[in-house]
């Protein structure tokens, strides 16, 4: 008799996909039905949840099926579903397999895995902006144009990842001993980890992406907010560990050379520009009942930001010409722009506004309403203030006007070139009798959905908050 023809391996069934809490987090159900997600120094709301929506939630703890809740038939599943979306938007939930090889972090609000559907003869590649690092006691997997970040439990995944830095069709992989599954092939496609190879080139080396560095990118998405899960602002991370240095450095040994005799001790025969140096100053709280008005504004623009001169010729490549305003920048790129959220000026309605430097005009922006007020709260959080500032000056980038140049150091010019207009934009304050403060967080997300333009395009790089200053 014939030998029996060995049978087909079978394909082990797709891990269960759950949503858990992180350790880090607690539930705090009062009486009446109102739910608090608690952390070590803070605790959120996250609504009025019935008996059983509570329940099911405490499930979280161990980890509960997104099939069990997100097909929304049941009022109870909603519920939960409502939950578990607002716990996700705040960061403050994680999403795992079944077969426990991956656990994955939200990093932006919007986000919820998603498994797009993969076929043996598509071809995956890794994206050049991807990266491992370690996480604790884990390997994390993340890149600044991811939504997530995904902690691999298993290290043997990293070696099947690793063969993607090559384009590989998916039958491919499926040869390889440690396989990963497709599950975690579509979620990492779907967070932009794993690209779809179109022809030769990636699909990420079209348009503007073509133009950032990987160390840029990530400096810039992690340095702002929207783009990440991590602390931001004063956080002090290191009180109690490490002594913070001291204001003014500990002098260098050896004899001084005296320069006191060569100044002018007398402040009052300064210059004009050196008092106005030292006048400088940040205001947080400005005058409710004395706004600053359009004509201010425009004086204010005009001085601080206002196109000199453009010239279209080329420095011996096609680099678009160079342009230039009251304030150096590299190369004379004059890759900065100023969009303005008006809280109160006289002449002016409240709403968001792009200033044109070469018309010398202010563009109404048609930005969504919640993300206006968005943008507002986050500047009075970041101040410290009671009150938004009369007008918010978002400072942006236009980014390929430096990258195309300058490459790997471009990022770090156009820090140095926002620098030097923050400081600016005080001078021209303080010259005005009007109160500025710079504010050192801005959220790449919010500014995209205010503008509608991809944040690797252009995107905040500052913020500056200007009004007649109170008292």
């Amino acid at each position: 008799m014939p030998a029996a023809e060995p049978r087909k391996a079978r394909r082990a069934a797709a891990p269960t996909l759950s949503a858990a809490l992180p350790q880090r987090v607690a539930f705090e159900a009062h009486a009446n039905g109102d739910v608090f997600a608690c952390c070590a120094d803070f605790s959120v709301g996250l609504g009025n949840f019935g008996p059983e929506a509570l329940a099911q939630a405490r499930r979280l703890r161990e980890g509960l099926p997104l099939a069990s809740f997100s097909s929304g038939k049941r009022g109870v599943d909603r519920e939960v579903d409502l939950l578990v979306r607002r716990l996700s938007r705040r960061g403050l939930v994680e999403f795992c397999l079944s077969d426990g090889s991956i656990a994955i972090e939200p990093q932006t609000p919007n986000y919820w895995p998603q498994t797009p559907q993969l076929r043996d003869a598509d071809t995956l590649q890794l994206s050049r902006f991807a990266y491992f690092h370690r996480r604790g006691d884990a390997l994390a997997l993340e890149s600044p144009r991811a939504d997530a970040l995904f902690r691999l439990r298993d290290p043997r995944i990293a070696g099947v990842l690793a063969m993607l830095t090559a384009p590989r069709r998916i039958e491919e992989l499926r040869r390889e001993p440690n396989f990963p599954g497709l599950t975690l092939l579509a979620l990492l496609a779907d967070c932009g980890i794993l690209l779809r190879a179109r022809g030769r080139r990636p699909e990420e080396d079209f348009e503007g992406l073509a133009l950032w560095e990987f160390h840029d990118l990530l400096f810039h998405a992690r340095c702002t907010a929207g783009r990440h899960a991590n602390p931001v602002g004063a956080v002090y991370a290191h009180s109690g560990v490490v002594q913070p240095l001291p204001a003014a450095r500990p002098s260098w040994p050896g004899e001084k050379i005296a320069l006191s005799s060569y100044c002018e001790e007398d402040a009052a025969k300064a210059s004009a520009f050196a008092k106005l140096l030292r006048d400088r100053h940040s205001a947080r709280s400005f005058d409710a009942a004395r706004p600053i008005a359009l004509a201010e504004l425009a004086r204010f623009l005009d001085g601080a930001a206002r196109l000199l001169w453009a010239s279209e010729e080329k420095s011996g490549f096609d680099d678009g010409g160079m342009a230039a305003r009251p304030y150096p920048t590299a190369g004379a790129a004059n890759e900065l722009e100023l969009y303005l959220a008006v809280e109160n000026c006289e002449g002016l309605a409240r709403g968001f506004y792009h200033y044109d430097s070469a018309l010398h005009a202010l563009a109404a922006i048609d930005a969504p309403a919640d993300a206006f007020e968005a943008l507002l709260s986050g500047a009075v959080e970041a101040m410290g203030a009671a009150h938004a500032p009369q007008i918010l000056i978002v400072i942006a980038a236009r980014f390929g006007r430096v990258s195309w140049k300058y490459g790997s150091i471009a990022y770090s010019l156009i820090l140095k070139d926002a620098g030097v207009l923050t400081q600016t934009l005080y001078l021209m304050a303080t010259e005005m009798g009007l109160g500025g403060c710079a504010i050192g967080i801005s959220n790449i997300e919010l500014f995209a959905k205010l503008t509608g333009v991809a944040d690797h395009s252009e995107g905040p790089v500052a913020q500056f908050a200007l009004g007649r200053p109170a008292g």
